[in-house]
């Protein structure tokens, strides 16, 4: 592999994991951030949504965008929106102003949504370039940053440390991984073709492809499996099954450590026994991980089903995307059409929870993913569908 495109490789995977570290810290203090705020399972559902609306408007966006501009002005201002958004959080629940909570929230939704598109058409042309998975890489390194943002919010909170000056410090992170990482990047992965060429006509098929459509319904499952858990594991551990604060980020934790172990260590099996086969055992580890967490009232065992929960979820989403990539021409749309899929789920989807959550329990509202990923067991096969070589991104 050439230096520079092993630099390439570091810099996205530094770029992704500020979005995990931000993440995690953000859910490991959910629950003193509802004390500080003073709200019940409903009005965190409504909290939460803030970050869900900002995704959506960042998700739309980011399609023309990325056509027009390429993926890397997309990555920079995304890093800056969640190096800013992160501390405005803290400052809003200490404020005690939901308002400020939900617009700083909309804010870190709006980059993360839109940059991390761009993030994994980059990485899908990592991966078409260098003939290897990078994909399940590069997304365990968001998860990397989920499990030292995890560590981190244990020990923030079970010292009862200020919210303020924790989330302070991520933000501040952020602006060092932009600084570093950015430079290392080309000008225009993803742009697109000029309107009224062969090749944009080419790129507007892509949309009739009814295979993708179904490897999109499979990013769909997988994301709303690993959003759920992002959004509400906390939560569920401390208000379903009796934990406190400092024992459910530890159990986050555990969820955070089994996807960026299934993700590290994926790429090998993916190349041994294929995408359909991974994409199915992995919606059925995530079924019976979940099933565990939310029909056994016991916390030992939830605790040791979030690890199915996380080794299920880990490769999902990432191998999923690598088989849109692979599954005809135009490579980088495909990747950009499911990848918006993806994040619609994992970043609506779960605050929708909350409002099943206030009448049947979050462990009841748990249901509703088990349902989306047992379709995408019996679709896992459409996964086998690929070519023998990609072209992603060049202008």
């Amino acid at each position: 592999m050439s230096t520079t495109l092993a630099a390439r490789r570091l810099a996205l995977c530094a770029s992704f994991l500020l979005p995990g570290l931000a993440m995690s810290s953000w859910v490991t203090r959910t629950p003193a951030i509802r004390d500080l705020l003073g709200a019940s399972t409903a009005q965190m559902g409504i909290v939460i949504f803030g970050l869900s609306l900002g995704a959506m408007a960042g998700i739309l966006c980011s399609g023309p965008l990325l056509a027009r501009l390429g993926a890397k002005p997309l990555i920079a201002f995304g890093t800056l929106g969640v190096a800013v958004s992160v501390p405005l959080i803290g400052l809003g629940a200490a404020a005690q102003i939901d308002g400020f909570v939900i617009a700083a929230l909309a804010l870190f939704g709006l980059s993360m949504g839109g940059s991390e598109i761009a993030l994994n058409v980059e990485g899908a042309d990592v991966e078409a370039i260098s003939g290897r998975p990078f994909l399940p890489a590069l997304h365990g390194s968001f998860s990397l940053g989920t499990l030292i943002g995890a560590a981190l919010g244990i020990v923030a909170t079970a010292a009862d440390f200020s919210v303020v000056t924790h989330l302070m410090t991520i933000g501040l992170s952020g602006i060092v991984i932009l600084l570093v990482c950015i430079r290392f990047l080309p000008p225009a992965t993803g742009r697109r073709q000029k309107p009224n060429t062969p090749a944009y006509r080419s790129e507007r098929a892509v949309w009739r492809d009814s295979s993708l459509w179904l490897i999109g319904v499979i990013v769909l499952a997988m994301a709303f499996a690993e959003g759920t858990a992002n959004d509400w594991l906390p939560l569920i551990m401390v208000d379903g099954h009796g934990l406190n604060p400092a024992l459910s980020s530890t159990v986050f934790a555990v969820f955070a450590a089994a996807m960026t172990l299934g993700r590290f260590l994926g790429g090998p099996v993916v190349q041994r026994f294929g995408r359909a086969w991974v994409l199915g055992a992995s919606a059925l580890s995530a079924v019976v991980g979940i099933s565990l967490v939310a029909f056994v009232d016991n916390s030992v065992v939830a605790g040791v089903a979030v690890v199915l929960w996380g080794l299920g979820a880990s490769l999902g989403f990432p191998v999923a995307i690598s088989s849109a990539g692979a599954s005809g021409e135009n490579s980088a749309t495909r990747v950009a059409f499911v990848t918006v899929i993806g994040y619609i789920a994992f970043l609506v989807a779960p605050p929708l929870l909350g409002f099943v959550g206030e009448r049947a329990g979050l462990r009841g509202a748990l249901v509703i993913p088990l349902l989306v990923l047992f379709v995408s067991i019996f679709l896992s096969p459409v996964a086998r569908t690929q070519r023998s070589s990609i072209q992603i991104g060049k202008p």
